[in-house]
């Protein structure tokens, strides 16, 4: 144990015992509040909270949200997979790809302008950052319209570009319609919000509206899919509940704005004027690569569920099913690291080096623990995992052995995702670029068509482990060369 508490002392996830208090203390004093009052003490969470209970509060929120989208997300697969149609569930494995394409439009102006507006109040410039909120705000309500528009259009080349068979062009056709065509926009402007409102230390506000958006949709996925909508068109009933709530959590975020517009520098008000050309170049200079790195795992994606669809439909369900699963380690982290993206970027700009660090490596051991945690349970009980999703007993043996192979790349994908975090934190968007463009490009896609080649499914299934193990290694290299290197500290840590 003293070994240990010496090494977490030198890497910076300091200190233990500060004050006279343990770490957990910390912990549970970030815990506690939430509760609060969280609008008044938003500059204390930035600069005099202990690091560990700043990031408690800024992270407890995002990672129960990120939960929430994970739990209806997976309640969408469970609903479908009652139905024990290995087509349908094929279907929402295929649409995933396009529907993911909000998150990079939500990426390009929440990331892009949350980690500015983070920036300029660690900066004490509010002025720019209430233009910087509104130019955000509409850039991406535009945008979300026209991909919108696009994919109803071309819906049918798209599907059949990811390997849609005629049983599950239907279903997808069923799913983008409500959930993209006509819901889409709402969805990116949910998100959007979420980052914006966070990035001013709103962080409780931003959780409660993507949380509520997840427990309606969950609450009425079996309303639509078996009461509403008739037999045979459960994936419309799914991705028309999607839709609905996703309406609702938007309304939400803009009561939220309204009701806190004069106590921040959340503002639609586009007639204070344009932000600085500066801050447009920032918004997308961070913007892009957040929106590609999610953009780039979606081609990626795309080529996976392509080259699983050979391999068979039930192959396909299964595959299906065990990246949902995973995504409970790495929803877990994302959050860590949406709550560590305000507090890093603020430090960075107050010239705070060491409790920016501190953030940094705060985040690093909390989603690391997670992450191995969710590998141990998920190898012993993949079987089990399988049977809550679907009845199909080719489905079950086929998934239990996809996961068990796919669990231990969930700490790769863990530290892969926080550096990159980090960096658009930093507005160091190009490095953060590389590092998407390195892993899904340079290892995941070539790795994963030899493997393919070689060793079939279960080729595509090892992929991700042995890509990340890679990346990790360069994004530490990364690390070590961009990371910011300031002669002496300017203040000391809170």
């Amino acid at each position: 144990m003293r070994n240990l508490l010496l090494y977490c002392s030198k890497i910076g996830v300091t200190p233990f015992y500060s004050r006279n208090k343990g770490w957990w203390t910390h912990w549970v004093s970030g815990i506690m509040s939430l509760g609060g009052n969280i609008v008044n003490n938003k500059q204390s969470i930035f600069e005099e909270y202990h690091p560990l209970k700043a990031l408690t509060v800024m992270a407890v929120p995002a990672v129960m949200s990120q939960l929430i989208t994970l739990i209806y997300n997976i309640a969408d697969t469970w609903f479908i997979g009652m139905t024990n149609d290995p087509g349908m569930v094929a279907a929402c494995s295929l649409v995933l790809p396009i529907y993911m394409m909000v998150i990079v439009i939500s990426n390009l102006f929440g990331a892009g302008g949350g980690s500015l507006i983070s920036r300029l109040l660690g900066e004490k410039n509010e002025t720019e950052a209430k233009k910087v909120f509104a130019v955000s705000f509409y850039m991406a309500v535009g945008v979300s319209v026209i991909f919108s528009g696009l994919t109803m259009a071309f819906c049918d080349p798209l599907l059949r570009l990811l390997g849609a068979s005629s049983v599950t062009l239907g279903y997808g056709k069923q799913y983008l319609l409500y959930a993209v065509g006509i819901g889409g926009t709402f969805n990116v402007m949910s998100m959007v919000l979420s980052n914006l409102i966070r990035s001013c230390g709103y962080s409780r506000e931003a959780g409660i509206g993507m949380s509520l958006g997840g427990v309606i949709n969950i609450f009425l996925d079996p309303i639509f899919m078996f009461k509403v909508f008739p037999e045979g068109q459960q994936v419309a009933g799914a991705a028309f509940a999607t839709m609905l709530s996703n309406i609702i959590a938007f309304g939400y975020f803009v009561v939220v704005c309204f009701r806190i517009r004069k106590k921040t520098v959340i503002s639609v008000n586009l007639k204070e004027g344009l932000p600085r050309r500066k801050s447009v170049a920032s918004i997308f200079g961070v913007g892009v690569p957040a929106a590609v790195a999610v953009l780039l795992f979606d081609v990626s994606s795309m080529v996976a569920n392509k080259l699983m669809a050979n391999h068979g439909d039930t192959a396909l369900a299964a595959y299906g099913i065990v990246t949902k699963v995973e995504r409970l380690p790495l929803n877990i982290g994302i959050g860590i690291c949406l709550g560590m993206i305000p507090l890093v970027a603020y430090n960075y700009s107050a010239g705070n080096f060491k409790r920016m660090k501190s953030f940094f490596n705060w985040s690093r051991v909390l989603g690391l623990g997670i992450a191995v945690i969710c590998v141990f349970l998920y190898f012993v009980g993949s079987r089990e995992i399988m049977r809550f999703f679907i009845g199909n007993p080719e489905t079950i043996t086929l998934g239990t052995a996809f996961l068990k192979a796919r669990c231990f790349a969930t700490p790769f994908m863990f530290l892969c995702f926080n550096m990159v975090h980090y960096f658009n934190a930093l507005g160091k968007g190009q490095v953060s670029f590389g590092l998407a463009f390195i892993r899904q490009l340079v290892f995941n896609i070539p790795i994963m068509l030899f493997l393919n080649r070689q060793f079939g499914a279960f080729g595509l299934v090892w992929t991700q482990l042995i890509a990340d193990m890679f990346t990790v290694i360069v994004s530490y290299i990364a690390y070590g060369i961009f990371r910011p290197k300031p002669k002496q500290n300017l203040t000391m840590e809170g």
